[in-house]
């Protein structure tokens, strides 16, 4: 799981993580170092790895987490080759809230359906995407929600995903 060094969406990690680890799964996160990581409505979450050090085979999904603070991620390369990375293994690539941004600007989402949160639904058209306004959208590994109230249908879509994998 990808979060901002500030002002992540705090129910987008919380939520999202705890129903991912309550399928046992087991989650790692990353942000542009590690270190401590500040949500918006104060909550505090440990990054365990820098994002520059994610390994795509050492994990079967990768989750950019939204919030304000996600926008460090718009245009970083490193996200974006994480992103191809995981999509080009066949893994599943999903992003909540803003953050699908990061995968419309990584071209990652031309001609695929997804949802953002309104604010970034231009932008996912410009990436190519047909953007759906849903809660959750589905298009392949591909796994987008559109904001906080998303976060347990998102994250219960990636479990789901996962197990049509397994």
């Amino acid at each position: 799981m990808i979060i901002a060094p500030d002002q992540f969406r705090d129910e987008e990690l919380f939520e999202t993580r705890e129903v991912l680890e309550s399928a046992g799964l087991s989650t790692v996160l990353a942000s542009k170092q590690k270190g401590i990581c500040k949500g918006k409505l104060g909550g505090e979450a440990v990054a365990e790895v820098a994002l520059a050090d994610v390994k795509a085979s050492e994990y079967e999904a990768i989750v950019f987490v939204g919030g304000m603070g996600s926008e460090v991620y718009f245009k970083d390369p490193n996200a974006h080759d994480l992103a191809w990375e995981m999509y080009a293994d066949g893994k599943i690539v999903s992003a909540i809230c803003i953050a699908p941004v990061i995968l419309a600007n990584a071209g990652l989402l031309k001609g695929k359906r997804a949802t953002v949160f309104p604010d970034g639904a231009d932008e996912l058209k410009k990436g190519g995407a047909t953007y759906t306004a849903e809660t959750v959208t589905v298009d392949g590994n591909f796994i987008t929600g559109n904001g906080p109230a998303s976060s347990i249908k998102f994250a219960e879509a990636i479990v789901h995903q996962l197990e049509k994998q397994e």
